[in-house]
């Protein structure tokens, strides 16, 4: 696994840290702290709807609902449980596809014998975060999710092994027929645009990078710097990095993801802790 040098930015001010398989709680562009987000709810598990008259507010930030598969209409932001699946039909039209749940378009790509969503998703469910808590971040760079949410498994399964619930494909967040991908499958990507060390500057935006460093967006694939959610609460690099995860675990707690950054032309395979909260840049499952 290749290693590298991870740079969090304090505004005009640079840290560098030196870290093993791209991991990171470096440097912070936000005082959010664990807990804070407008979008913390506890769910316990269950799997019925529930109405407004079944939620119990315990504070103007903080809801605990009994049930896995919720709906809450407060400040007109709904909220679903991550393991929850829809039943409904995406509409597809060309280079884009409907969510029918949410109905929020996003735009799609076929990159050699992938079709991928050329965006990244904002599918909101329960441990997933706009940055800096702002719904213009979530327009603009989509949601982050802990890789448990990503999946659409329990929260236990950040800190456990999911090896036996996992399927392949593993739908998760993703709209019905599309999946998170798997490692395997991001390296499919990386070597249809020419390889990991200059797949980055391939799949980036041409737009939106600091510090000079946009992409060519050769083949569609339209990369943002979203930067990312670590463990404690605390939003990085918005602007310098774009983190997505894969459905393939390392360890217990650990899962991989594909690190793009502002400084080089790379695309890196990295693992992180489950609880950080990443991108999600959903794959279409193969016919």
């Amino acid at each position: 696994m290749k290693q590298k040098q991870r740079i969090t930015l304090f505004g005009m001010v640079a840290v560098a840290l030196i870290l093993a398989a791209c991991d990171g709680d470096s440097g912070n562009n936000s005082s959010e702290s664990e807990g804070d987000s407008s979008s913390s709810i506890e769910f316990s598990s269950s799997s019925e709807q529930i109405n407004s008259s079944s939620v119990v507010k315990s504070s103007s930030s903080s809801v605990k609902i009994s049930s896995s598969s919720v709906v809450v209409s407060s400040s007109g932001v709904k909220l679903q449980s991550s393991s929850s699946v829809a039943a409904c039909s995406n509409t597809y039209e060309t280079n884009t596809v409907k969510d029918c749940r949410d109905n929020q378009t996003y735009k799609i790509v076929v990159i050699g014998t992938q079709t991928w969503m050329a965006e990244n998703l904002n599918y909101a469910v329960d441990s997933s975060w706009c940055y800096d808590s702002s719904a213009d971040n979530c327009t603009k760079y989509g949601r982050f999710y802990q890789w448990a949410s990503a999946m659409g498994l329990s929260a236990t399964y950040n800190s456990t092994s999911a090896s036996g619930v996992i399927s392949t494909p593993q739908q998760g967040v993703c709209p019905a027929g599309w999946h998170i991908p798997t490692n395997g499958e991001w390296t499919t990507l990386e070597n249809t645009v020419g390889g990991e060390e200059v797949a980055g500057r391939a799949l980036k935006n041409t737009r939106g990078w600091e510090d000079d460093g946009n992409g060519t967006d050769a083949y569609g694939f339209s990369a943002l710097p979203p930067g990312y959610r670590i463990y404690n609460g605390l939003f990085y690099n918005v602007g310098y990095s774009a983190d997505f995860w894969s459905a393939t675990e390392n360890a217990t707690g650990t899962a991989y993801y594909r690190d793009l950054d502002y400084y080089d032309a790379n695309v890196y395979t990295c693992d992180n802790r489950k609880d950080y909260a990443f991108s999600v840049r959903c794959l279409k499952d193969a016919k």
